[in-house]
Order: C-alpha cells, then structure tokens, then sequence
C-alpha cells in the first residue's frame, strides 16, 4: 500500500501510473476532437463551392456558420451534467454519433434556412464534448500535470486543420460531379462517416474514471486517487446555483475565453478565404497551405503546455500566445495579396490563438472542483462560444458591407488585446501551481 512505500518508490509508482494513463487515453481522446473539428470547420472549405452553387451570400455564411453556437450555447451546460451523472463513455458516444448523422446531411442542403436549421441542430448534437473531454482530464490528472495533457488533447484542432485542409481539398476536386453531386457534398458526407465510427469506439475503449482502469494496479489506483483527493480539496465547490451564478471569477473567466475564441474562429472559419485572397485558386492548394499554420500551431502548443506545467505558471503563458496572435491576424490583414507574407502571419496567427485556446482551460480547471467543475467548464464554454456566432457573423457582414475583411481582422485583434489584459485580473496565486 502507499503508506507504506518509500517516497522513491511512490514517486516511480505515480510517474509509471500517470504514463501508462496518458498513453491509454490522449491519442483517442484526441482523435475524437479531431473528428469534433473535422466535421465543425469543414464548412469553411465548403464555402470555396457551396456559396456559388446555392447562391449564397458572406453574410448568410457568416451567419449559417455562427447557428452551430447559438444550439451549442443552449445545451452546453445540461450535456456536461447529464455527462457527469451518467458517465463520460455513453454521453459522449451519444454526442458524437448523433452529430455525425447531422454532418452528413449537409449534402442535401439546398436554402439558405436549411443551412441555418442544420448548423443549429449540429450545435446541439456537438453540445458538451469539449467540456465533456475537459471534465473527464480531471478524473484522471492532477492540476500539476493537467496542462501538458490539455494541450495534448487540443492538438487535436490544428491536427484536423493540417488532415482536413488538404482531404477536404482533395475530396472536392475528386470527387467533384460524381452521380451528379457537387465536391462539397461529398467532401460532407465522407468526412462524417469516421464521426460515427469512432462515437461507436468510444462505448467500448473509454472508462468512467480510476476504478475501472484496468491498466492500473490496485497500489496504482489508490495513489492518484489520493492525490485527484487532495488537488480537489484546495477547488471551490459552490453550494448553491445562485452561488454559483453569482461567483465574479466565472464571468471574467467566460469573457476571457469568449475572447479567445473570436480569434480561433476567426482563423478556422476564414483562413481558407484568406489564402484564396492571397492568390490560391485550387481547393487542393488551399488546403495543403492551409497546413503550414496548423503545424506552426502544433509545435506552438506542445512548447507552451510543457512551459507552463514546469514553471507551474498560467496567466503570462496565457498573454503572451494571445498577444502574438493578434500580431499575426493584425500582418495577414495588412499583407493582403502577398502570399508568402500572408502564410507567415497566419502561422504566427494559428500558433498564439490555438495555443491561448489550450491553455486557458487551466485556469477553470485549476480553480474548480466536483459538480461545480462540470457546471463551471461548460457555462464558461457555453458563454465564450457564443463568439462562434459573432466572430464569423460579423467577419461576414463587414466583408459584404465593405468589400474587405480587413477590418473584421483588425476588430478581432482588438478583442484579443482586451482579454490579455483581463487575464491580469486573476491573481495569480489562485492559479499558479
């Protein structure tokens, strides 16, 4: 038993246990954001042809693109507690399934409204995974090691922008007037059938926490039970809803994150466009350097997450990604028409925002504990997506309005700045360790 194990030998029991769980559980926890996100942006390559076909304006994009978060912000916080009554293996696998089924019927839309109808039923398929998958990495890590698992599991979203870019492209190409259906119709249907596949997967691979883990033995087990024990005793756990509601530091933290994901859907929903405007023509080519961002991303975010967990500090490897993000989608604007200095601008773009976007989630995580955790994650994610909604919309309705998206950049900048400077507001004791 732990108590009586020398402290070497606990410390080599704990680092064996920790090990064998990530391994057991990040690649397929992340291949399941990678479908998440495979099915969620492929609209922006939908875009290339859909718009023409259905003769659809910016802003109906715009606007069909932000109804996802509209049904994601209604049912994001019932999915997450449903999720922590019932177990994360068949909620998610529900999730997941049904919003494969939903994916694929874009290949049928012919208006306007039923793009609308369809984007807001996949918000409320979709509605609970990424707080879902959040709250299941504390069932399983301490705080102290959470953020390296974290960013794991968000490299997932530039992995989908480097796979989905160049597949999407190809399967638009490719497939294009196949049995009389266009690319983008296909590209819809193909890209949801692994959704499905895996959805089925998770109800066999995936356990309900420590007690299940058949990859763990029992000294194991009762060693990161104790220390999930101990990081849950320093959380808050509110004792009332109006406690909950009426706790300031959800709020910074949701308008924190809201602020964040303007700039991530800025780029995922876009940055097919802006490499179009940048002089590609071809969906291939557009997907393929699409990549380059999304793997500056990676190596971004793997760099910050083992930052952050070996200085144990979160607000500056917070600020400093946001800040560069900025920067970045502030020189794809003014760049233009130069596509080199575009794609260099959007790599240091998609490497501060997607790595901000991972790392937030240890300032949540870090301060709450229990059903206040499940609660907290998704009102706070709930919150913040609905900049999904504002981000593309009104990118949309300024690029229809103007003729340009460069000012839509510039607002988006400005709301990263804003939320580098509210992360300073927590103080960073609360969170750093």
């Amino acid at each position: 038993m732990i108590t009586t194990m020398t402290l070497d030998a606990a410390s080599a029991v704990r680092s064996n246990a920790y090990r064998k769980t990530a391994w057991r559980l990040m690649p397929f926890l992340m291949l399941c954001y990678l479908c998440a996100y495979l099915d969620r942006v492929n609209v922006g390559f939908a875009k290339l042809q859909m718009m023409n076909d259905l003769s659809l304006s910016e802003t109906v994009y715009g606007l069909g693109a932000g109804m996802f978060f509209l049904g994601y912000f209604l049912c994001e916080v019932p999915s997450n507690l449903i999720l922590h009554k019932v177990g994360a293996r068949r909620w998610i696998a529900r999730i997941m399934i049904s919003w494969g089924i939903i994916s694929a019927l874009f290949a049928f839309v012919e208006t306007a409204w039923q793009f609308y109808a369809l984007r807001f039923l996949l918000g409320i398929a979709e509605a609970g995974l990424a707080p879902g998958l959040l709250l299941y990495l504390t069932y399983w890590f301490p705080s102290y090691r959470r953020a390296k698992m974290t960013v794991l599991w968000f490299v997932a979203i530039p992995l989908s922008g480097m796979i989905g870019g160049p597949l999407s492209g190809w399967i638009m190409n490719h497939f294009a007037g196949m049995h009389g259906w266009s690319g983008w119709q296909w590209m819809f249907v193909i890209e949801a059938i692994p959704t499905v596949i895996v959805g089925l997967l998770v109800l066999t691979y995936l356990k309900d926490g420590v007690h299940q883990a058949t990859w763990l033995t029992d000294d194991e087990k009762e060693l990161v039970n104790k220390e999930l024990a101990e990081d849950n005793s320093r959380k808050v756990t509110h004792a009332s809803p109006r406690e909950f509601i009426r706790d300031r530091r959800l709020w910074l933290l949701a308008c924190i994150y809201f602020c964040v994901v303007m700039g991530q859907y800025a780029i995922t929903f876009w940055l097919p466009t802006l490499i179009r405007n940048a002089g590609v023509s071809d969906p291939l080519h557009i997907g393929l350097v699409t990549s380059l961002p999304y793997l500056c991303a990676i190596v971004a975010m793997l760099l910050m997450g083992r930052s952050g967990d070996k200085h144990r500090e979160r607000r500056w490897h917070l600020v400093a990604p946001m800040i560069a993000g900025a920067i970045g989608l502030t020189l794809a604007a003014l760049m233009g028409g130069n596509l080199v200095f575009s794609v260099l601008s959007l790599c240091l773009a998609a490497a501060g925002v997607l790595s901000a976007s991972s790392l937030f989630w240890m300032l949540p995580t870090t301060l709450l504990g229990g059903v206040s955790a499940a609660a907290g994650i998704a009102g706070i994610n709930s919150f913040a997506n609905l900049a999904g909604f504002c981000s593309p919309y009104l990118i949309g309705w300024i690029t229809t309005t103007t003729g340009s998206s460069a000012i839509g950049m510039y607002l988006i900048t400005a709301v990263l700045f804003i939320g580098a400077v509210l992360v300073l507001r927590i103080p960073a004791a609360s969170v750093n360790r």
